[in-house]
């Protein structure tokens, strides 16, 4: 290689050292590779070159071409790795750092309520049963002894949904119902259950929701009285709102499903709505003994098996305890509705006396 050769190599190192990011190094490469570089200009002189050494002094160009070419492209992988060592740096986060605050989620009022009526019934030895929210005809309707006229299959009040493959209209469940009747059918008795979950029903205003929560219980066994249905009642409610005194009372009434049926009222106070005071009475869910015609549609022979059901509403149960004046807002997502109502899921449950 000759001396010309050697200065440029020289030169083109020193330069590609120097270039301390990609645009240095891009005017390095330019002024030794471009079109007008001094590299190529040594190339298109190479015609210009007497015969005798034109073949040694084109493998020397050839050479040096390669070496440069390489030298070049190595500091650009080089520049490219340090860039984005310094983007990585500036851009990293250190996970040990404390988190900015944020707000605390809260466990909606609902939620609350289910887990206790689950809790306390659970301490009475009741289990959990669930089931799903589109039914057919028969579990919800049927088997539960509600005639073909009754009111709740109108229309108007049960939410309907196309049978499938053309078959009996399926619909979605107006109560929990039909988890018991899932659970005769399948369970032999005795039985003690319950069947909290979402129930709907075509209703919208300040105390009924189209889409609504409901826990019901059932109770299969031999030789179960009105005594017993009574006691497991009372003993849910003074320790659902944490009144050891609170005053129920009982009042005939009608279901399909129950006989004889009724309704449990708790003492209260009209014009203030404090509970278990005042000489008020405030319907709080329905009850009875389970009607030996819907023992039969499942199975269970009802002259040596007996028991008793209950079901009430969650929302109601909820608007009650903690003072809710209106049911629209459970569903509306308003966060400030929320943070007033909410509960903190970090914070230990609290158990009422007597559970």
């Amino acid at each position: 290689m000759t001396d010309d050769l050697l200065v440029l190599k020289t030169e083109t190192d020193a330069a590609l050292a120097a270039a301390g990011d990609l645009r240095a190094w891009d005017a390095v490469r330019v002024a030794i590779l471009g079109k007008n570089g001094r590299l190529t200009g040594l190339l298109k002189e190479l015609g210009k070159t007497p015969p005798e050494q034109r073949r040694e002094r084109g493998a020397a160009l050839n050479q040096l071409k390669d070496a440069l070419s390489g030298a070049i492209e190595a500091r650009r992988t080089a520049l490219e790795g340090a860039a984005l060592d310094a983007r990585l740096a500036a851009e990293r986060l250190d996970p040990s750092l404390p988190p900015r605050p944020v707000p605390a989620g809260l466990i909606h009022p609902i939620s609350r309520t289910m887990e206790e009526m689950t809790a306390i019934f659970g301490a009475m030895g009741f289990a959990t049963a669930e089931g799903p929210d589109v039914e057919g005809d028969w579990n919800n309707f049927g088997a539960l002894n509600i005639p073909a006229h009754h009111p709740a299959r109108a229309d108007h009040d049960t939410f309907y949904l196309p049978g499938l493959d053309g078959g009996t209209p399926r619909v979605l469940r107006t109560h929990t119902s039909p988890v018991q009747t899932r659970t005769m059918l399948t369970q032999p008795p005795p039985l003690r259950v319950i069947a909290p979950g979402r129930t709907y029903r075509a209703d919208h205003d300040a105390t009924h929701s189209p889409m609504f929560h409901q826990c019901e219980g059932l109770v299969i066994d031999r030789d179960i009285t009105l005594g017993h249905l009574k006691g497991c009642l009372i003993d849910f409610l003074r320790a659902f709102f944490g009144i050891a005194s609170l005053p129920v009372r009982f009042r005939a009434s009608y279901f399909p499903f129950t006989e004889p049926s009724m309704e449990v009222d708790i003492g209260w106070n009209r014009k203030t709505g404090e509970l278990g005071a005042g000489g008020d009475w405030l319907e709080i869910l329905g009850s009875g003994m389970v009607h030996p015609r819907v023992l039969a549609n499942c199975g269970i022979d009802p002259r040596e098996w007996q028991g008793f059901a209950f079901g009430m509403g969650a929302e109601r149960l909820t608007m009650l305890k903690y003072g809710i004046p209106d049911l629209r807002p459970f569903y509306e997502s308003d966060i400030r509705w929320l943070r007033h109502y909410g509960f903190n899921p970090l914070a230990p449950a609290m158990l009422h006396e007597g559970v």
